[in-house]
């Protein structure tokens, strides 16, 4: 794998957490504010995670731009390293302060935002969530992301359709009790037919969803288990880890790799036969989806649905099977987001 592509592959990743490593590239939440001629009366709030993965950059651009385009002001924050909820609740006490009429959110914890949350929805301001949920999923208005857990069914029936006869799977996984990591790993479960502890399963390991613990983790299950030859991954730079590994043991054409996310860089693995199948998803609709519901919101007050509002995710492969349906790595790479 080329310099360039290590680079893009580092940043890709649309995890809910932010798996990157790193600090954010913006400032403080009440100083990044952008607004348009004509549109005092109206100012949102975008809360992002850590802007150095471009999975987020790409989703609060988006958002960002779906929101002025209505002539609104808009206030910006991020979390400055991943994990990083003390910074995201004072971007939205702020916004509270600010008086804002709807807040996009994309959570870096499940539970450190629910109170922060409920004091600003006792406001009035509408909450919404883009890429993760909080818990319980109501303690916003409405959530609109990904449906990890088909994304990672969608791999798991792919890769059940084309391992090999006598499959011996490596799980490489990030903290399963982050909502996307456990979504997608019980997907892929669900998807193969078989549950956690299953025989086919000849080892499991925990990554930072970066390449370099993709590579660590997939030498230490392979020198446990050289017969690997299914590897089941939580994002593309994770597969491109794993991938390495595999080369470096002369196993790469032994086995067949899928992961999730649907980045240019993962995309292009997928035409270069690195990963069998990704499931990609779609950060900028996510954002577009939510200023429509707080356009909605703000001219008469109606509230969008309650839940998870799935933004959509689509297999990329070369390698269709029968019975389900998947676009190409060529369609994938002219809606794939991220550096090509």
């Amino acid at each position: 794998m080329n310099a360039s592509r290590t680079v893009r592959h580092l940043a890709a990743s649309g995890l809910a957490v932010g798996l990157l490593l790193g600090a954010a590239a913006c400032g403080d939440s009440d100083d990044a504010e952008t607004s348009v001629a004509g549109a005092d009366d109206v100012t949102i709030g975008i809360v992002e995670l850590n802007l150095s993965n471009p999975f987020f950059g790409t989703l609060q651009k988006a958002t960002e731009a779906a929101a002025t385009a209505k002539g609104w002001k808009v206030m910006k924050a991020e979390a400055k390293v991943p994990g990083d909820s003390a910074t995201q609740v004072t971007a939205i006490e702020n916004m509270i302060a600010r008086n804002v009429r709807a807040i996009v959110l994309d959570p870096a914890n499940p539970t450190a935002l629910v109170d922060v949350v409920k004091k600003a929805r006792d406001k009035g301001i509408l909450v919404m969530t883009v890429n993760a949920t909080l818990t319980p999923i109501d303690a916003a208005d409405a959530t609109f992301a990904t449906d990890n857990t088909a994304a990672g069914k969608l791999i798991g029936q792919w890769a059940k359709a084309s391992a090999p006869a006598n499959p011996r799977i490596a799980m490489l996984d990030f903290d399963l009790s982050d909502g996307p990591a456990g979504g997608r790993h019980n997907g892929f479960l669900e998807g193969f037919g078989i549950a956690d502890g299953a025989p086919q399963i000849a080892g499991s390991a925990l990554t930072k969803g970066t390449i370099e613990t993709g590579q660590s983790a997939m030498e230490n299950l392979l020198s446990a288990h050289p017969d690997i030859n299914l590897v089941y991954t939580i994002n593309e730079p994770v597969a491109a880890g794993a991938y390495t590994a595999l080369k470096n043991k002369g196993l790469e054409r032994k086995a067949v790799t899928v992961s999730v996310d649907g980045a240019c860089s993962g995309v292009q693995d997928v035409k270069d036969g690195i990963i069998g199948a990704t499931a990609m998803q779609f950060p900028s609709k996510m954002g577009e989806l939510a200023v429509a519901a707080a356009d909605a919101y703000i001219k008469n007050g109606t509230k969008p649905t309650a839940g998870l509002t799935d933004s959509g995710t689509v297999l990329i492969t070369d390698k269709p099977v029968a019975g389900l349906e998947s676009q190409t790595s060529e369609w994938g790479l002219q809606n794939c987001w991220g550096e090509k």
